[in-house]
């Protein structure tokens, strides 16, 4: 099963992050938040991903089209080239990257339309996700999920990250628990790990100004189409500098929850 992963949004500048980096390739614990995104899937058993690329495509290719030389040992002989060591031990040499242009100014489900030749025929199903949310989901449950409700669209329903700490009040004001949560308590809201059958490319249209999160999922959800696995594990999304510093701060401090590998 192909994962498409997207990746063609506009540099963020993170602080503290470089530059104009695009997004997914900005750097938690010296690997890109893709890298991470990957990795965890690929633990399940995921392996086959597209990347929708856009923004600064050339930092994506320089960096898979060199994966193994990234992250495993490398001797460089001036005569004799470059050697790699113990790529046998490495996650990474089972994985197949598709480094797809999608367009630089594209929308999210224009981006996933242009992708369709990628996925074979004979794929029922595909995933779909972006390229800044990290977890510890098991996503062979959602695809579990998926195959067993029978619908053309799952999201996986995710509770949304605490911003600021919790308080727990009586009635007269005394705080009787201050809680600095990872996750909230309340209600659920789109993790943005999807599962589609084919039949999700019928909603899509060759417009570059698609966007995935509104008309195509909207009419998904009213055609009765579009089913949430809900999930109320670890789930957080880089959209900030702070959430940036959060996830280097758990990486440095070996509490990240979404290293399951």
């Amino acid at each position: 099963m192909k994962i498409v992963i997207l990746c063609g949004g506009l540099g963020t500048r993170l602080a503290g992050a470089g530059s104009d980096l695009p997004k997914p390739m900005t750097p938690i614990g010296g690997r890109p938040v893709v890298w991470h995104i990957m990795r965890g899937l690929a633990h399940w058993g995921f392996k086959d991903f597209v990347l929708c690329l856009g923004y600064r495509s050339d930092i994506f290719k320089q960096y898979f089209l060199n994966l193994l030389t990234m992250v495993g040992d490398v001797t460089l002989d001036a005569q004799n080239g470059v050697s790699l060591h113990t790529t046998e031990q490495l996650d990474e040499k089972d994985w197949k990257v598709t480094l797809a242009e999608t367009g630089l100014d594209s929308m999210t489900g224009h981006r996933v339309k242009r992708i369709a030749a990628h996925i074979p025929a004979d794929d029922d199903i595909f995933a779909v996700t972006y390229g800044d949310g990290v977890t510890d989901l098991d996503f062979r449950k959602v695809v579990e999920f998926h195959r067993a409700h029978g619908k053309l669209a799952t999201v996986t329903g995710v509770r949304p990250p605490a911003r600021f700490g919790e308080l727990s009040l009586g009635d007269n004001g005394q705080v009787h628990a201050f809680s600095e949560k990872l996750q909230a308590t309340g209600g659920w809201i789109s993790g943005g790990y999807f599962v589609f059958s084919r039949g999700v490319f019928d909603y899509l249209s060759d417009d570059p100004a698609l966007v995935l999160e509104r008309d195509p999922l909207q009419r998904l959800a009213r055609d009765g189409e579009l089913m949430a696995y809900q999930y109320d594990g670890f789930w957080y999304c880089m959209d900030n500098p702070r959430d940036y510093q959060h996830l280097q701060w758990l990486w440095g401090e070996q509490q990240a929850p979404w290293r399951v590998w």
